[in-house]
This record gives C-alpha cells, sequence and structure tokens, in this order.
C-alpha cells in the first residue's frame, strides 16, 4: 500500500512509518519543516514539505494523488496556544479530510484524543483541544465518500511497547505507549471492517491483532 500521513515527525507518525516501511508498505510523510527530512528518510519515509494551515485542499489533494490510505496524525503540540488548536487539531484534520474526498483516497485513519467532544465545555487550553479533535472527529465521520476509522489513544507514553492493549468503543481512561498506538495504527489500515468505528485504545492484555480483529467483528 501507499500510504501518506500528515503530521509525519510527530512521535506517533515516525513510529508508524517506521513499521509500515519495514512491512513493505510505500510511506510518505506531510511535515513543515525541511530539516525534519532525514528523520522521515531514516524512518523509512518520502518527506513532502507542505504546511496543513495555509495549504489549499488542491494542494493537498495533490501529495495524495494515488494513495491507498491516509492518516491524519498531526497536532500543534503541547506547547501551543488554544488558537493552533482550532487550525491544526480541528482546521488540518478538516482540510486533509477533504483532500483524501478530493484524491479519491478512502481509506482514512484518524489519531484522536480521549474525551475529543464537540460539546466539550470550558475555555482552558486542554479545554479547546478537546472541542477541536471532537469537531474534527465529527466532520470526518459525516463524509461518506471516506472509509474512515477514528483512534482515540489514552494518556500516552513513552514506555517500550508491549503489544498487549485494550481496543473497544469505551475502554475507560488509562496509559498507552507510543509504540503500541503506532502497532495498533498500521493494523487498523490493513483491516477495512474496522471503518465507521470510533475506539479508544489503552494498554491491556489482548495482543494488537487480535484486539482489531475483535472490534472488526473477527
Amino acid at each position: 500500500m501507499r500510504i501518506v500521513i500528515a503530521g509525519g515527525h510527530g512521535q506517533i507518525a515516525l513510529r508508524l512509518e517506521q513499521l509500515l516501511a519495514a512491512r513493505g508498505d510505500e510511506v510518505a510523510g506531510i511535515i513543515r519543516k525541511a530539516e525534519q527530512s532525514d528523520d522521515l528518510r531514516e524512518a523509512g519515509a518520502e518527506p513532502l514539505l507542505l504546511d496543513l494551515e495555509s495549504a489549499s485542499v488542491e494542494e493537498v489533494a495533490e501529495h495524495l494523488q494515488g494513495a491507498d490510505a491516509a492518516v491524519f496524525a498531526a497536532g500543534a503540540g503541547s506547547g501551543s496556544g488554544a488558537a493552533r488548536k482550532d487550525t491544526v487539531d480541528k482546521g488540518a484534520a478538516v482540510l486533509f479530510a477533504d483532500a483524501a474526498v478530493r484524491a479519491g483516497v478512502r481509506r482514512f485513519v484518524v489519531v484522536s484524543s480521549m474525551g475529543a467532544d464537540p460539546k466539550h465545555e470550558g475555555d482552558e487550553v486542554f479545554d479547546v483541544y478537546l472541542r477541536a479533535k471532537g469537531e474534527a472527529d465529527e466532520y470526518v465521520r459525516g463524509l461518506d465518500a471516506l472509509d474512515w476509522t477514528i483512534l482515540r489513544p489514552g494518556m500516552l507514553t513513552n514506555d517500550a511497547g508491549t503489544g498487549q492493549v485494550r481496543l473497544e468503543a469505551h475502554t475507560g481512561r488509562g496509559p498507552i505507549p507510543r509504540d503500541d498506538v503506532a502497532a495498533a495504527l498500521a493494523e487498523l489500515l490493513d483491516t477495512p471492517a474496522t471503518a465507521g468505528l470510533t475506539l479508544e485504545l489503552i494498554s491491556g492484555s489482548a495482543p494488537v491483532s487480535v484486539a482489531v480483529k475483535s472490534v472488526a467483528g473477527n
């Protein structure tokens, strides 16, 4: 498969690029800064230079031409203010989804956040973030031209992955290593029967492949 990842230099994205490249997929990552290119190449991915905060739908769609799947893994980052939650966590997600539709890329996987909710209340930066992610998820779910899956991980850690997860519509809160999030994303991309599902992910006792097959109804 050819897979294009938005937010290609993110911590989860770099792990996912390594996994996909290692199994023989053709991977490209969209990045904002040219100096990030070497990190992507090292992970086995082709760097695509594009700023999702200023790009047009047509420009993004060009980078998605010929892709079999798209993954939205971009984020404004923990140090950013409320304004960028709106332009990246919501705006770039909507843009990327629209571009996937335009490019005819049906398989679309979103890295969201546990607690994402368009009706989330509050004015703190994290409240704005959860609302922005929720609004983006809601938008993607309304696009019939996409076979979307939305993944909402719990508290992200840099612990070594265990390969053991809990993946359900509602898991309750808990931690999850970024390694295991990337492994779950790779498995979801291979499992079109998870289209139309919004899933929460935390550490658990099921191997990633078993957990994904279970939610896919296998």
